[in-house]
């Protein structure tokens, strides 16, 4: 198998990676759900009928119930990655005299991470019941634009508190919901933001940690070797100096495994750290996924139309932010009239 093949493949496989990501936030009208949904009308004209009701009864059963696919994709993906880390970079780091607290560092986060990770899939997010909705109705008040007063959910019968939401996949109205995550198998609401903020924090921690750690064996190989001042023998039978390519191409051929590894937790780190980046702005703006996604579906400043003629140039305003350290408390140590019981 030639250098072409092998990147095609890997390309293949980072893109399916990607989109696989892209499902994360949940919403409706993402870049990935509206590029399937147009792939899915042309192929439509040529898929026999019976192949398209299976494979929509299947897609159906992946992202619009809950079910534990991506929670074990995720813990998959980790034991693969983890397992190339372990078996092949750990110990060529160790051999080459690498200090011993870089390399324990991605364990450690592991540990954090797994912890997170459980926190945030079985703690309840703030689910609304009889018991305790009328104390949750009192804990924000109704901006007027997003939240109205007196808007019932069809499904629970109840009025929807302020900063609440229904979730169609765990079928509740969850208090302050930001998204459904499909990784955890949870929503992430009031209760349990503070566990998926460590979570995504450690996450991209372990790949930034572990990126680094690869690419820094992979720079201490080559210069070990001397490569950067050999010179190789072209097709054409010229001779000429190693540039960047051969390298990557030597490194992909001599360590395949480990530059896989490498490709992928890079676009991780991206992926994660931007998405990190925007769960932070959230929670020091008081924010959530779904309040800052309806604020920007019609425009930042759109005008709501309301049923009463005097407030129908609504401009939308985040009520909800109190300063950042109040903001951050909010995530952090959520008022314990949440904490009610389930009837």
């Amino acid at each position: 198998m030639d250098f072409l093949t092998l990147f095609l493949i890997y390309l293949c496989f980072i893109l399916t990676t990607v989109a696989l990501l892209c499902i994360c936030s949940g919403r409706k009208e993402s870049f990935f759900t509206r590029s399937v949904n147009g792939a899915s009308q042309v192929l439509s004209l040529v898929i026999p009928t019976q192949l398209q009701r299976v494979t929509q009864r299947t897609c159906h059963r992946l992202f619009h119930t809950r079910n534990c696919l991506f929670v074990a994709l995720h813990l998959a993906l980790q034991a693969a990655v983890y397992g190339e880390y372990t078996w092949e970079v750990a110990i060529y780091c160790w051999e080459l005299q690498f200090p011993l607290l870089p390399l324990l560092l991605p364990y450690l986060l592991l540990v954090g991470n797994m912890g997170c990770f459980t926190l945030c899939s079985w703690a309840d997010p703030g689910i609304i019941t009889t018991s305790n909705h009328s104390s949750l109705v009192k804990i924000y008040a109704y901006d007027g634009v997003l939240f109205q007063k007196g808007i019932l959910c069809p499904t629970c019968h109840m009025e929807k508190p302020a900063r609440s939401k229904h979730c169609s996949i765990c079928g509740v109205c969850v208090h302050r919901f930001d998204h459904h995550c499909v990784w955890v198998n949870n929503c992430i609401g009031a209760s349990n933001a503070k566990y998926f903020f460590f979570y995504l924090l450690t996450l991209t921690a372990m790949a930034a940690a572990i990126t680094s750690i690869s690419a820094a064996l992979l720079i201490q190989v080559v210069l070990l070797s001397d490569m950067l001042h050999g010179r190789y023998i072209d097709e054409q039978g010229q001779e000429r100096a190693v540039g960047l390519l051969f390298l990557i191409q030597h490194l992909f051929l001599t360590f395949p495994r480990i530059v896989f590894m490498l490709g992928f937790v890079l676009l991780l780190t991206l992926v994660l750290g931007a998405y990190c980046c925007f769960n932070l702005y959230l929670t020091l703006t008081n924010q959530t996924s779904n309040e800052w996604y309806k604020s920007r579906r019609s425009g930042v400043c759109s005008h709501h139309l309301t049923s009463q003629p005097q407030l129908r140039e609504a401009v939308y305003k985040n009520i909800y932010s109190k300063g950042v350290w109040m903001n951050l408390k909010e995530i952090f140590k959520p008022p314990p009239v949440l904490e009610g019981k389930k009837k």
